[in-house]
């Protein structure tokens, strides 16, 4: 089934990254994120778990590289998949979530090592491209 959506605002589509479901699985099993990202360094879900763990660690400066990793293994991806630099990137996709995620952990990190415009920078991005994402990595409810 083709699923089919009118941009009723005029904007670009939204895009939707490829699905990497052995990578996907193999996290959502409890696979060590190291192992996952060394099996498939393209897929920002790792990098992104990489990230989350590193600033729960405290690890802040081990985490803001994970998470530029996964950011821009997910900007590749998105631009294959069409997208032109802006628009929708839509969290309710699953395979988009690694890439938001990365996108969310990289201003997180920004934010903490005081590197305040490129924080800002990312916040807007995440919330550009998703505000369900942007509310729901925030922990705040959406409207």
């Amino acid at each position: 089934m083709t699923r089919m959506t009118q941009n009723l605002l005029g904007g670009p589509p939204p895009t939707e990254l490829p699905d990497n479901a052995e990578a996907r699985e193999a996290l959502d099993a409890g696979t060590d994120p190291v192992e996952v990202a060394a099996r498939h360094p393209e897929y920002p879900g790792a990098w992104a778990a990489l990230a989350d763990r590193a600033f729960a660690g405290g690890s802040v400066i081990e985490s803001y590289a994970y998470a530029r990793t996964g950011y821009h293994r997910g900007l590749d991806q998105l631009r294959r998949a069409g997208w032109k630099g802006h628009g929708p990137v839509p969290w309710e996709h699953e395979a988009n979530r690694g890439f938001l995620r990365a996108l969310h952990a990289l201003g997180r990190a920004a934010a903490a090592i005081g590197e305040d415009h490129e924080a800002e920078r990312c916040r807007t991005f995440l919330r550009d491209s998703s505000a369900t994402a942007a509310d729901t990595l925030n922990g705040t409810p959406s409207a």
